[in-house]
């Protein structure tokens, strides 16, 4: 099933891209402190916060979110 999402700005973007973008842009230590949540703040990783995220859909809303005002 093939369904267009013209309103969805985060259609075809995955969580992953989203999360190397706020990255390059913030950094570990400034993401932490805009979303203060311990994958983040505590010996971050890109594998370790996507656990998290795809498990917390409160945290990965305040990720898509970041994500959106950045662009």
């Amino acid at each position: 099933m093939n369904i267009n999402q013209p309103n969805n700005l985060l259609h075809g973007i995955t969580l992953e891209a989203i999360l190397k973008h706020l990255v390059d842009y913030y950094g570990w230590e400034q993401l932490g402190i805009r979303i203060n949540i311990r994958c983040f703040n505590e010996n971050p990783s890109i594998k370790s916060s996507l656990v998290f995220l795809r498990k917390t859909p409160w945290a990965r809303k305040k990720v898509e979110n970041l994500y959106l005002e950045t662009l």
